[in-house]
């Protein structure tokens, strides 16, 4: 049924099927665009949902979705052939990702705008095709990396939702059906998979070097003193005591109403 290959296909199976059932991510008659990077995380999330597709009780579409930053050294054919192949529905949209940034002068720190561009792309690629939700594929190591980006910079207790109902009802709710899997298993499924590759981001050495890949190894570091600490941090993000928390007791009062 699917040709996911390694150890832990069941095991990611199951982590992404108690999302999808815990947070109602995935409804009767849903038409789903699924952001394609061409990195291993989605590559994974598309052979998931398909595996979904085939035996959940409701009946969905999927439909895949790439964006191009338009750099030479992005593979999107191989990317293209990899959807033919399996028959899965796939389109993509360029965008001249060098020009923005030498106009914006933001080589030097490009993942922010680069990051809206492509959301915004996938949004309007999502509204062409009728989809009402985008499903995207961070893990459960990117959740956790979210959430000391913003605890560390004052911007909040939060993180990357399972599922995000949008403030502007013309772009589609945001489903993250592997943010219950860490990233270890995707890392050995992609090991034993022949996944296209699409070429990697020509500003992976500030990727390597940014707050989110830190983030991301102190989770690592973490789970060694504390071996549950992944599925801890899960249990904790569900049981938030706002009376515990620096909230003003007229804000407490205000939100329980």
């Amino acid at each position: 049924m699917d040709s996911l290959q390694g150890k832990y296909i069941d095991k990611i199976r199951k982590l992404a099927g108690e999302c999808i059932g815990r947070f109602g991510l995935i409804e009767e008659n849903d038409r789903i665009l699924a952001g394609l990077s061409g990195g291993k995380d989605s590559f994974i999330l598309l052979h998931v949902l398909h595996f979904f597709q085939k035996v959940a009780p409701v009946k969905f579409e999927v439909i895949a979705g790439t964006i191009d930053p338009g750099y030479p050294e992005f593979n999107l054919q191989s990317i293209s052939d990899y959807c033919r192949a399996r028959k899965w529905s796939h389109y993509s949209v360029k965008i001249p990702m060098t020009e923005i940034l030498s106009e914006k002068k933001l080589e030097a720190a490009p993942c922010g705008l680069c990051s809206r561009l492509r959301r915004g792309k996938l949004y309007g690629l999502a509204k062409e095709l009728k989809c009402n939700k985008l499903a995207l594929g961070q893990h459960l190591d990117d959740l956790i990396a979210s959430f000391f980006m913003s605890l560390c910079r004052g911007q909040g207790i939060k993180t990357m939702a399972p599922l995000a109902k949008p403030e502007n009802p013309e772009h589609p709710t945001v489903i993250r059906p592997l943010a219950l899997v860490p990233e270890e298993l995707l890392k050995e499924t992609a090991s034993c998979n022949s996944f296209p590759s699409a070429g990697s981001c020509r500003y992976e050495e500030l990727l390597e070097s940014g707050d989110r890949q830190y983030f991301r190894s102190l989770a690592d570091t973490l789970s060694e003193r504390i071996p549950d600490f992944r599925s801890n941090f899960i249990h904790s993000l569900g049981h938030i005591e706002p009376e515990h928390l620096m909230i003003a007791p007229a804000l407490l009062t205000k939100n329980s109403k």
